[in-house]
């Protein structure tokens, strides 16, 4: 093999040195290009060893300075932040003035939050900063500035709250100079009642405003007791052909009518029974006695007052035992009636809203000198609009009409009449002869 002469060759050249040099202008250009305007320029040209350089000519008033710009700072800033609680206070209410000297205040901080910023760029990178220490003052009065404004901030909230206070004391002032004269209102009201009871309460219209909320408790409660017997599997047209026979209905649904007069004539029965009351004054004061109270709670409190009996009598009237064990007997245990009406909660409610406003309308009837007249229409007498109302008339039953009413005829009294002095009540009363249009 043919040796190779290398000593004449030249030397290759030091690419490790070429990659250092262009490592080193990369880095100088980059330096160059990101560095910010406000830092030293002479940073790159500088040997890295005159890095601490600075840090040896510093004047240990520097840091005294540095916490008294802060301060100021802050002080600034508190004082903005009363002075902008002091512009909301002065917009409710709204005072002019106050408005206009806050706006001042405000823009005035701003401004000088601005000349310390300014001051800070300036200066930052000059190493006396005595010599305009003038300007911002000392760390001490920046710092009783800022107490200051925080002091002026919590008397401005303070103030707020006083307002807010002093506003509710004179609404609370008022509203017991309202309830003063309502109770003093009240007052006299009551003593006009109690002198003269008769000329207040004694009058057909409460009559027939207190008929109507029997009525309707009557008709709530006939509505439980439909759905108990449909629950028990009870025929309903049995059961108003054996309440009324003989009545042929214009509609299916006709017979809750039987079952409404069922109920109805049966807790009016007795009404005008004198015997129940001594006199219409004993009378009056019994049914301003009850109309006070609850009737709940009284049937707890005395269950052998003359209330309860009359509940229970009028339970026993409309409720036979053998109905009641089969109304109650699919019930849960929980449900059931134990021992009287008094057991099922939904059922006696209604039971006693509607015997309670029933005993209220009789007491007051028994009230009137002379005594209120209750009237009820057999079957088959001719209708009379003068005593009589057509419950098909109601307007659940407006599409329902009766052929010739001159000539109809009642099948049965629905709900009595009552006749107050010279007035009359028509009583309601389901026609024969009615049909759809």
């Amino acid at each position: 093999m043919r040796e190779v002469d290398t000593s004449s060759a030249p030397p290759p050249p030091q690419l490790s040195a070429m990659f250092q040099k262009l490592a080193m202008a990369v880095k100088t250009k980059t330096f160059e290009f990101f560095t910010e305007e406000d830092e030293d320029q002479n940073f790159i040209n500088n040997p890295p060893v005159n890095d601490a350089k600075p840090k040896t000519l510093a004047k240990p008033t520097n840091t005294q300075m540095g916490m008294s710009l802060i301060s100021s700072v802050f002080a600034t800033v508190s004082s903005f932040e009363a002075s902008y609680l002091q512009l909301q206070s002065a917009h409710s209410p709204f005072v002019e003035e106050s408005v206009e000297a806050a706006d001042r205040a405000l823009v005035s901080n701003l401004q000088k939050l601005s000349d310390l910023k300014q001051f800070y760029r300036t200066h930052r990178q000059s190493l006396d900063l005595d010599a305009d220490s003038q300007s911002i003052g000392s760390c001490l009065e920046s710092r009783v500035q800022e107490n200051q404004s925080k002091l002026r901030a919590l008397g401005t909230v303070s103030n707020r709250l006083q307002s807010e206070m002093d506003g509710k004391d004179l609404l609370v002032s008022s509203l017991r100079r309202k309830l003063s004269e309502v109770q003093k209102s009240n007052s006299k009201l009551s003593k006009r009642l109690s002198e003269n009871d008769s000329d207040v309460v004694l009058s057909v219209r409460v009559y027939e405003s207190m008929l109507r909320d029997a009525v309707k408790s009557v008709k709530k409660f006939t509505k439980v007791l439909i759905e108990l017997m449909v629950k028990a599997g009870w025929d309903l047209g049995l059961v108003a052909s054996y309440v009324h026979p003989e009545v042929e209905y214009a509609e299916k649904r006709h017979n809750r009518y039987a079952l409404l007069s069922y109920v109805c004539l049966g807790m009016f029965r007795g009404f005008d029974e004198s015997e129940r009351c001594c006199s219409s004054s004993s009378s009056l004061r019994e049914l301003m006695h009850h109309v006070s109270s609850d009737p709940m709670e009284l049937l707890e409190r005395d269950k052998d007052c003359a209330f309860s009996r009359f509940c229970d009598e009028k339970y026993h009237e409309l409720i036979h035992p053998n109905m009641e064990s089969s109304i109650f007997s699919n019930m849960d245990e929980t449900e059931a009636v134990v021992s009287s009406w008094r057991s099922l909660s939904t059922f006696y409610e209604c039971f006693v809203a509607m015997a309670s406003s029933v005993w209220t309308l009789q007491k007051l009837a028994l009230s009137f000198d002379p005594a209120v007249e209750i009237f009820q229409v057999e079957s088959g007498v001719d209708f009379s609009i003068v005593f009589m109302e057509n419950v098909l008339r109601r307007k659940e039953d407006k599409k329902l009409t009766v052929m010739n009413p001159t000539r109809a005829k009642v099948g049965f009294t629905v709900v009595p009449g009552f006749k107050v002095g010279c007035t009359v009540i028509q009583a309601q009363v389901y026609l024969i002869g009615s049909k759809c249009k």
